[in-house]
């Protein structure tokens, strides 16, 4: 059994669950879950979360079949939040949105949320990095099923133009 105790709790007994989906690294929902739902969560390999208003647990998709399956966990550098990577099936949201974050947008007075950098979006960008966190771990979790993998990871990389042409780790860590 994995060792759940670097998770802090809150005084409800409740961690925020941020959940991503693999493939392309966009944030699907935020959930909740206590120590149990997360026990249940590691046991079967898909997200079980604790429904702050109905006091009940519940298996993402039991009822609609838009299950998560768990590719990855992890908490945060406090202990206090957790991140899920998951292959989604169907859409997470309940509006029936592939992600409970489609379409909604706060104007920030009508001008692009800028990094700093001098034409570069910060929307674009965050997106980048989100879609780089996901090919790094679809081939971190390629090498952990298969030995093997990482070569044909690599050739894949240079293939696609995701990589060093130079004959390094081709952005694998």
């Amino acid at each position: 059994m994995a060792d759940l105790s670097m998770v802090k709790y809150d005084s409800r007994g409740l961690v925020p669950c941020v959940v991503q989906e693999c493939d392309t690294g966009r944030v699907l929902m935020l959930a909740y879950m206590n120590e149990e739902s997360l026990r249940r969560t590691v046991q079967t390999g898909l997200t079980v979360f604790w429904s702050r208003s109905r006091q009940c647990f519940w298996q993402k998709g039991e009822t609609s079949g838009n299950v998560q399956r768990v590719r990855m966990l992890q908490y945060d550098c406090d202990g206090d939040t957790l991140l899920v990577m998951v292959e989604q099936t169907g859409p997470a949201c309940h509006t029936g949105s592939h992600s409970c974050f489609d379409g909604r947008v706060i104007d920030l007075a009508g001008e692009p949320f800028s990094d700093g950098i001098p034409g570069r979006n910060s929307v674009r960008c965050e997106a980048s990095r989100s879609r780089k966190a996901a090919r790094d771990l679809s081939r971190q979790s390629a090498r952990a099923r298969h030995p093997g993998a990482a070569a044909v990871v690599r050739s894949s990389a240079l293939l696609t133009g995701h990589g060093s042409r130079s004959g390094g780790q081709a952005g694998l860590s």
